[in-house]
Formats: C-alpha cells, sequence, structure tokens
C-alpha cells in the first residue's frame, strides 16, 4: 500500500475503514494494534502508506475473513493485513488511534516500536529513517539510551551488530546538527 506509488496517502486509512465495514456487516466487534511502517505513516506522519499492515489482533477468525474481503474489493494482497510481527511482541501500553464503530485501532508508544524497529531492522528500507524519527521524537541522546529501552522490552534479545553501529551512527548525526 505504498502511497508513494501513486501520489496517495491515508490508503491505510480506507482500508482499516472497510474493514471495520465488513466487520459491521458480520456484526463482529474487533481490535487491532498496530505495529512497524503503518504506525510510522498513520500514527507519526513520517512516510507515505506501507506495502502491508503488520498488526496483531483479535478476534483473528473474523478479522482475517474481513481483510480478505477488502484486499479482493481493492486488489490488494491477501496478506495485506498480517500478524508477522508477532514474534516480536512484548507486553507494551497502546492508545487509541481510530475509534470505529466495530474496529479499535490501536498503536504502541514510540519506545515500544524503537524496540521492535532496533531488532527487526533491515538494511535498505525505510527502517533507518523511522529509527530517526523516533530516537528524534524520544530525544535520546546516545546510543546507550536506546540500547536500555530495547533492553526493557526485550531483556533476552540481542541487537544485531550492523544495527548497533546503526543506531550509534544515527545518534552521533543527531548530536552534530
Amino acid at each position: 500500500m505504498n502511497g508513494s506509488q501513486t501520489g496517495e496517502l491515508g490508503r491505510d486509512k480506507r482500508y482499516l475503514s472497510e474493514l471495520n465495514e465488513e466487520l459491521r456487516s458480520m456484526d463482529v466487534k474487533g481490535e487491532i494494534c498496530l505495529c512497524d511502517g503503518a504506525v510510522m505513516a498513520l500514527a507519526y506522519k513520517a512516510r507515505p502508506d506501507t506495502d502491508d499492515v503488520d498488526a496483531i489482533f483479535e478476534p483473528v477468525r473474523y478479522i482475517r475473513k474481513a481483510a480478505r474481503l477488502v484486499a479482493q474489493k481493492n486488489g490488494l494482497p491477501v496478506g495485506w493485513l498480517n500478524n508477522a510481527v508477532e514474534m516480536f511482541l512484548a507486553n507494551h501500553e497502546r492508545r487509541i488511534l481510530l475509534d470505529l464503530s466495530h474496529l479499535k485501532v490501536y498503536v504502541p508508544p514510540p519506545d515500544y516500536l524503537l524496540a521492535m524497529k532496533v531488532l527487526s531492522a533491515r538494511a535498505e528500507t525505510m527502517d533507518q529513517n523511522d529509527l530517526r524519527i523516533l530516537i528524534g521524537k524520544l530525544d535520546l541522546k546516545n546510543a546507550d539510551q536506546v540500547f536500555a529501552i530495547v533492553k526493557g522490552y526485550y531483556p533476552h534479545k540481542a541487537i544485531k551488530p550492523e544495527t548497533r553501529i546503526l543506531i550509534e551512527e544515527l545518534v552521533s548525526k543527531r548530536d552534530n546538527s
């Protein structure tokens, strides 16, 4: 759902609204907690819409069915809404982003999103920009502060060496600006 390809922003929100309508037609209420790029696009308006929406959702069966219908109507890949992010889940707070009739859409706080991004960072993606934005939003002054946030949510996960270097570069560039 890359808005930069069409120049159209806000499609993620439109598809979530359509998902709400599908759930309404089933007389089912659902909840979604967005993660990753969808949060950066919708909550922070820091980038165009994403190619897919990473989220945790309940009730899984009904939301998957509704998401398939939205995909069919809009020519989206079947997995446009996915819960592949489950492997990175840790306890965290969340706040309501959208409160629709049959769908509540939540987002995690920026420190949790930063911790997830640090662990899942990939080269040649928007992750570097996302990390820079989150570090700035949290006003972090050094790499150790970033690493402490990650350890707070994921005490037993190791940060990849290349990600450690990236974080150190991002923080040092922030200090020099």
